[in-house]
């Protein structure tokens, strides 16, 4: 695989047909793709496998069981920073994040190059939520909040998953000091890189519920964002009192 290009980083645990789906619309456009896969148990990784035999553009970085989504990342991110890559991009494997706002965010980067991370937002002007309960949506609005409100963030999407980084800003960030596992993956992410002084641009995209494959969604997922974003929040007042 090339170097000094810009690679898709996508983790997968059952993600079958999902993948299938997928990755022939990725590859349309100018880009590389890495799948970790976390030792799936249906076929995802004769699917990824099949990608990586017809295309020198398909990598698999494959681990031993289900280490969790931000581990996954993590490694991502250490394989493809040893590539090289300029840019890296997370992507769910699941469908909710539709090429065509790839594309489109894409664009942005490529056309802002004092932005050092592009989130793509479902909740700024012009982004929508599809085939979702009122009750989901209404879950994922109050824990931005809470996250800004605690973290002083501007972004209205900590949550989000579907993001570009420029390597120089990954390089910066404590990657492996970023512990959390699931959604608050993204959280600490957005944390680490407002610590570090990024440049964050929101671009709206809709984002679509899965049509094949069980949501990774869970109870301790949510309680790990709330324990972990009310300790941040805390941390950061006892240090505003300090400073005083």
């Amino acid at each position: 695989m090339a170097t000094g290009s810009t690679i898709v980083i996508i983790p997968t645990f059952n993600e079958e047909e999902n993948l299938r789906r997928l990755l022939p619309q990725i590859l349309e456009l100018p880009v590389e793709i890495l799948i970790v896969d976390d030792s799936s148990k249906d076929g995802t990784a004769v699917v990824a496998e099949g990608f990586q035999k017809s295309s020198s553009r398909v990598a698999i970085l494959a681990r031993p069981k289900k280490m969790g989504l931000g581990s996954a990342y993590r490694d991502g991110f250490t394989w493809a920073l040893a590539r090289e890559y300029s840019t890296i991009i997370q992507m769910d494997a699941d469908g909710s994040h539709r090429v065509s706002d790839l594309r489109k965010m894409l664009e942005f980067h490529n056309s802002n190059p004092q932005h050092d991370l592009i989130i793509g937002s479902r909740w700024i002007a012009g982004g929508a939520v599809q085939n979702w309960s009122k009750h989901r949506e209404a879950l994922s609005r109050i824990a931005n909040l809470y996250s800004r409100k605690l973290l002083g963030f501007k972004v209205r999407d900590s949550t989000a998953g579907f993001r570009i980084y420029r390597s120089d800003l990954l390089k910066k960030m404590n990657l492996q000091g970023v512990g959390s596992e699931g959604y608050a993956f993204q959280i600490e992410m957005t944390r680490e890189a407002y610590r570090v002084g990024a440049q964050i641009l929101e671009i709206p995209i809709v984002f679509v519920e899965r049509e094949f494959g069980a949501s990774k969604m869970s109870g301790a997922i949510v309680r790990e964002a709330l324990v972990k974003v009310s300790s941040w929040g805390l941390a950061r007042l006892t240090q505003r009192i300090s400073d005083k």
